[in-house]
């Protein structure tokens, strides 16, 4: 399994974004690798939110019969009620929509003290969904963004019914046209703001029919995709931390000892090859953040003058001040550059954290790389 990680350079032009993303840490996607009829999985999500509380509305957690996997629903005394609900919906089978004040008195020690509330919605039929978040994949492997529609019928808050649709720009789900064209307007708000944590709450009703339903509208956008020419130590350092950040992380190096699975475990793709023909031939666009360190600085001209003018959302080379300097003019010289480009070049690259070791130097890049990200 571990050699699909090897891919041609092809993997990055025309047949990159139908690739299997092995790392990624989408929870939806996360269901699909994990999910099976013996191991039943629950799905919890924040809907609500009012006041203080310990986590926003989109933020979920999954649970088995072990008890918790992976996400947050907040944590504490929260996540523990949760988790309890989630293990007695195993056995049930019924989902439901639990609300919770936190604005207790602070001398009760067994409860949460935020003073807000929080509403969570806990799915223990997982399964009815795999369609959907199999719509998911092929769309973020398409790198085409989306968002998921979570209807939410309720006739208790310990029984609730789920159904949930995948709506983009080119894909329209098969929900009531009375629904859906209340709906669209939305969700095409959300895609073109392209803001990950907008979640929104509709709560709709069809004239003539009862009972109303509550739409959670979660837009879901495509990893932003992190490349490392050069697989020294710093690299493999970054793509550690890149993989931890939720960066879909390639490595480019033309040595086949540094560039392998062995030694780059959190890799999701891996490119043996003479780094400047890699980056020439790779496909670029405002959600690729490409970081330059390769070994003795020898193939950093090479690897950077693709990356110019190419409408990246980060460019990053490390380097001393002289050398930044000194390949500053040489790039503006020959006209690979101009001024205007140059200072959009992270170099030195990374935040000044008084960095001394490898992996300091590789925390500052990926601070630096959050920073950029999140400022977008």
């Amino acid at each position: 399994m571990a050699e699909e990680k090897k891919v041609n350079l092809n993997a990055l032009t025309s047949d990159f974004y139908q690739m299997v993303y092995l790392n990624m840490k989408n929870i939806y996607l996360q269901i699909l690798d994990q999910q099976s009829a013996d191991f039943p999985l629950i799905l919890a999500t924040v809907t609500r939110t009012n006041g203080s509380t310990p986590q926003k509305p989109g933020s979920s957690a999954l649970f088995c019969k072990k008890g918790f996997i992976s996400g947050t629903v907040g944590g504490g005394i929260v996540e523990g009620k949760v988790q309890k609900i989630s293990l007695d919906a195993i056995l049930s089978k019924k989902s439901g929509h639990f609300h919770f004040n936190l604005a207790n008195d602070i001398s009760n020690t067994e409860e949460a003290i935020c003073g807000g509330q929080i509403s969570v919605l806990v799915d223990a039929n997982i399964n009815n969904s795999i369609p959907v978040f199999e719509q998911v994949k092929q769309s973020l492997a398409k790198q085409i963004p989306g968002v998921l529609i979570t209807m939410v019928t309720d006739f208790t808050e310990k029984e609730v019914l789920i159904n949930r649709y995948w709506m983009s720009e080119t894909f329209k789900p098969s929900i009531p046209v009375g629904f859906l064209e209340k709906i669209e307007p939305v969700v095409m708000s959300l895609l073109s703001a392209a803001n990950p944590s907008d979640y929104r709450e509709l709560e709709l009703t069809i004239p003539g029919e009862e009972p109303s339903s509550l739409f959670f509208l979660e837009p879901i956008f495509p990893p932003a995709q992190l490349v490392i020419a050069g697989a020294g130590h710093i690299g493999k350092a970054l793509v550690h931390l890149g993989s931890m950040l939720d960066f879909e992380v390639t490595v480019i190096d033309d040595r086949p000892e540094y560039a392998s699975v062995e030694n780059m475990p959190d890799a999701s793709h891996i490119i043996v090859k003479d780094i400047g023909e890699a980056m020439q031939e790779l496909k670029k666009s405002d959600n690729t953040y490409v970081v330059i360190v390769t070994r003795g600085h020898k193939d950093d001209a090479t690897a950077l003058k693709p990356c110019i003018g190419s409408g990246l959302a980060y460019i990053g080379m490390i380097g001393s001040k002289k050398k930044i300097a000194t390949m500053r003019m040489n790039f503006i010289e020959n006209g690979w550059a101009t001024g205007k480009q140059w200072d959009q070049i992270y170099a030195p690259v990374g935040l000044d954290i008084k960095s001394q070791t490898v992996e300091e130097i590789a925390v500052s890049i990926a601070a630096q790389l959050v920073l950029v990200r999140n400022s977008k």
